[in-house]
């Protein structure tokens, strides 16, 4: 069965009238309640858009970026991927839909309204829809334009090609550990490295302790995050068993404080 929303006459509300922030997204005019995310998505949300936003092909991606392709419509979903960055620089809503979304989907949820938000997302350009499911083995649905929904287990990976770079594992859209590993290979990608292998030859020609120096300031300098000179002090001073720690943990803090001092 169809969602109310979609029997019913277009509603009165528009996108310009919501701000950032609002609890609610459009379809043809209608408001729709979005709740805060439960406990058993937040983690996984968090982890996977840490490994989509790393990609080597990834200008930007965002949680709950909002979109409004016409003024009865605004539509954000979970994780955002766009290739081109310069549209999100305009004041108010993206004009166009993300290449690829990304939707976390619990027990309980109203699967009517996912059907209608997958609709919206492949009819205005989407090219990829993944919907990871958190309840029962884990597993992605993925839809795209004109082609029957398959199911992606964690015995194979996500492609999406020409939207990312690397195939992304099942299991780093759920779990920290595998976002952790994925997050880490795409930021070596980013610099040109190919793969950790490469990186313990690479350090073993030039000194492992200097090549974790430089890896570690590669790493921050690419997130934005910025070091400060006591901050990097510490690096210079620091011994392998530690940077090789702080290397691994680099690809995921929030800010360098976070690196150094870990609550």
């Amino acid at each position: 069965m169809a969602p109310l929303h979609r029997m019913l006459a277009p509603g009165r509300h528009r996108a310009d009238e919501l701000s950032s922030g609002t609890p609610y997204e459009l379809s043809r005019g209608h408001k729709i309640l979005c709740a805060p995310t439960g406990a058993r998505g937040s983690g996984p949300q968090l982890a996977g858009g840490y490994v989509i936003a790393s990609d080597p092909a990834v200008a930007v991606a965002g949680v709950d970026l909002g979109f409004s392709p016409e003024p009865g419509t605004l539509r954000a979903p979970d994780v955002a991927v766009y290739g081109d960055p310069s549209e999100l620089h305009k004041a108010g809503w993206a004009k166009t839909a993300p290449p690829l979304a990304v939707e976390y989907a619990d027990r309980g949820g109203d699967e009517a309204e996912l059907v209608e938000r997958i609709r919206v997302l492949l009819e205005h350009g989407t090219r990829f829809v993944w919907v990871v499911r958190l309840a029962g083995p884990r597993r992605v649905e993925v839809y795209e334009p004109d082609q029957p929904m398959r199911v992606v287990t964690a015995e194979e990976p996500l492609i999406a090609e020409g939207v990312l770079t690397n195939p992304v594992a099942v299991d780093a859209l759920y779990d920290p550990d595998h976002a952790e590993a994925a997050v880490f290979r795409n930021l070596l990608n980013r610099r040109g490295v190919e793969s950790l292998e490469a990186l313990r030859e690479d350090s073993k020609a030039e000194g492992a302790r200097e090549a974790l120096q430089r890896t570690l300031r590669v790493f921050l300098t690419s997130r934005g995050l910025t070091l400060t000179p006591a901050q990097d002090a510490r690096i210079e001073a620091a011994e392998i068993p530690t940077l090789d720690a702080w290397v691994l943990r680099a690809a995921v803090v929030p800010s360098t404080d976070d690196l150094f001092n870990p609550s």
